[in-house]
């Protein structure tokens, strides 16, 4: 006897009896998965807000809220991967963190533009392309030590760690992307 064709629909643990809930990969009710979410959204909720209020005027050298956009996306990487238990989830944490941060910086900047400009990037994506980069650097080497500390150090120590060498890095690298 073949089910009826409603049946299919359904899934087989419900047709058994036996209602299995889906796993919830992430309890938001935690601390931890608050700060892995700021860390991961707090530089592109700050380019949003620096292009949107007083965007920059040109892109010849960094100003200081691109200084403060790449040095959040790498300390926020950092607290994010330092959320993380074991060395590959610390490592591709705080990666991951980087790479969507960057990604949602440079999206802003590029929505935010404003004119479209041939030969050259206007000067909020050109500003926000350049903390995503340097942000990146600084987190790169963030997700080495903090995947290196995961098996000995608390969270707390390993995430201010990795946010201060990620914030050394990212001073270090942003400047050489402006020069010509």
């Amino acid at each position: 006897m073949t089910p009826p064709p409603d049946d299919e629909l359904v899934p087989v643990s419900v047709r058994l009896g036996t209602v299995v809930p889906p796993e919830d990969p992430e309890d938001w009710s935690r601390p931890l998965t608050w700060v892995a979410a700021a860390g991961m959204l707090a530089a592109p909720a700050l380019a949003l807000a620096w292009f949107g209020l007083d965007p920059p005027a040109d892109a010849a050298h960094p100003i200081a809220a691109t200084w403060t956009v790449a040095l959040v996306l790498a300390v926020g990487a950092a607290a994010a991967g330092g959320t993380q238990l074991g060395r590959l989830r610390a490592f591709t944490g705080t990666l991951g963190a980087a790479l969507l941060a960057a990604l949602l910086v440079v999206v802003a900047g590029a929505v935010t533009a404003g004119e479209r400009q041939v030969g050259s990037a206007s000067p909020p994506l050109a500003h926000a392309v350049a903390a995503a980069l340097a942000g990146i650097g600084g987190a790169s080497p963030a997700a080495a030590l903090g995947a290196f500390t995961a098996g000995s150090w608390s969270r707390l120590r390993r995430g201010i760690a990795s946010a201060a060498l990620g914030a050394v890095v990212t001073l270090a690298i942003l400047p050489s992307l402006f020069r010509a």
